[in-house]
């Protein structure tokens, strides 16, 4: 199918994306005139797991184009628990690292929940600690998971209305699916969350006004699915030797949405800025 005539539909995640490291680098800037300090973030991958390696490396290079140090540390597949926990308490007690970000997924023999619990709140730039989700789940948007924060910043980019809407979330994961219904909750409208076991899914997501999907399963949305001028973020992404795929069949589902995210160049440009955001956030928040 041509998209011609489709762009306007088209939420340019790259685009918005440059916008919000632009905010970012000025806030580097003025802390750093202001206090002598430039934002630290550590990073922290174990293991030789191509897809995290690069997802490491997007994140050190919107690092460098917005003026945050970023350090690097590597443990191998074959450390321990203790190891790694040992390397988060000493990050937590390094004034000059105000952000931590933990890779995912560990190797099988590593415990994510309790790594994810050393972090210092305040220095958790994923918004994954159970005191950063316990204040979302009161309405307290401090350091919030990044994917959700960036959808939110879309629909204010957009201007797209929340307030009394019917969101339809499929996958109810603690990373997306979750924090994502209670972002939407805290903006008053009202919200449904689908999963694997839901039944009849197509009769969620045919009354959805915005529709967020996070599952990883290419093309489970189709256009018969979804109704007219729906706004959709398709969070999913499935790679096949021909090609990058989204949870939603774009080419034909386009022709009914009102706005529309695209994978690649989509969701995941504005996580990765989001990020950035909130490294800006832990190292003003630290003084």
């Amino acid at each position: 199918m041509s998209t011609e005539g489709c762009e306007s539909r088209v939420i340019d995640g790259k685009v918005l994306a440059q916008q919000i490291e632009e905010e970012v680098r000025t806030g580097v800037e003025d802390l750093e005139s202001g206090r002598g300090v430039t934002p630290g973030l550590a990073t922290i991958l174990v293991g030789d797991d191509p897809a995290s390696r690069m997802y490491v490396r997007l994140k050190h290079r919107a690092c460098e184009r917005v003026g945050i140090r970023a350090e690097d540390y590597l443990l191998p597949t074959q450390a321990s628990q203790e190891e790694l926990l040992s390397l988060i308490y000493t990050l937590n007690k390094n004034k000059d690292v105000h952000a931590i970000l933990l890779q995912l997924p560990l190797p099988t023999h590593f415990s994510p929940q309790e790594a994810m619990e050393a972090i210092a709140p305040e220095k958790d730039a994923d918004g994954f600690h159970p005191y950063n989700m316990g204040k979302l789940m009161i309405g307290d948007e401090g350091l919030v998971p990044c994917t959700p924060h960036g959808i939110i910043r879309a629909l204010e980019e957009y201007n797209v209305p929340v307030q009394g809407k019917n969101v339809v979330i499929v996958g109810h994961s603690n990373v997306v699916g979750k924090p994502m219904a209670a972002m939407f909750l805290n903006r008053n409208a009202t919200v449904s969350i689908c999963h694997v076991f839901t039944d009849d899914l197509k009769k969620y997501t045919l009354g959805a006004d915005i529709l967020v999907v996070a599952v990883g399963v290419k093309h489970l949305i189709k256009a018969d699915m979804v109704k007219e001028e729906v706004v959709i973020f398709d969070v999913g992404i499935t790679k096949e030797e021909d090609g990058v795929y989204g949870d939603v069949d774009f080419e034909n589902v386009i022709k009914k949405a009102a706005l529309i995210t695209p994978v690649p160049g989509g969701v995941g440009p504005v996580t990765v800025a989001m990020l950035m955001k909130h490294v800006l956030r832990c190292a003003e928040n630290s003084f």
